[in-house]
């Protein structure tokens, strides 16, 4: 059955955002200073490996662009940049207070959607990549110290972000 039957054009949209929102705003989450340019990326590449990492999960290879095919990449691609964009304004996001009550609240939606129309490993699955990019930002640059020297991994401020995500996410 096609992602399109089993899910409205909202709910795939919130499906598709969710998890590069959550990557983005744990990059805001600790003040990385130059890191964040790791943390950027980390985010992006976490994102996009979710086909490579659950090759079998329909929902994750159903909204990500299909790398072996050009066009599909690119318009897959436009149209995740687009939506973004227009998340970060219909949620009025301006600030990162304001972001990650959005991630919050939109990954408790997808919590409730995979949990009603999504089977158990696809749900485990979807969560299960969702917080990995979370987790990859947050231990793509360090924290604190000064040229890379010193600081800490993960810092408070993203532990604390990654125990809401996982919260929201109805994650153990």
């Amino acid at each position: 059955m096609s992602l399109e039957n089993r899910f409205t054009e909202s709910e795939l949209l919130l499906l598709s955002n969710t998890p590069y929102a959550i990557g983005s705003a744990m990059i805001f989450a600790g003040g990385s200073g130059l890191g964040t340019i790791k943390e950027m990326i980390a985010n992006t590449k976490s994102f996009i490996n979710g086909a490579k990492e659950f090759p079998a999960n329909e929902i994750i290879t159903g909204i990500l662009p299909n790398l072996k095919d050009f066009e599909d990449t690119k318009e897959k691609s436009k149209d995740l940049k687009v939506h973004y964009k227009e998340w970060l304004k219909s949620k009025g996001v301006d600030s990162f207070e304001k972001m990650q009550t959005a991630v919050i609240s939109d990954a408790k939606d997808v919590a409730d959607i995979l949990s009603s129309k999504a089977n158990q490993n696809e749900a485990n699955e979807y969560k299960e990549w969702a917080l990995s990019i979370a987790e990859n930002v947050a231990n793509a640059a360090k924290e604190g110290g000064f040229l890379g020297f010193g600081g800490e991994r993960v810092s408070e401020d993203e532990r604390a972000f990654l125990d809401k995500i996982k919260e929201a996410l109805k994650i153990d």
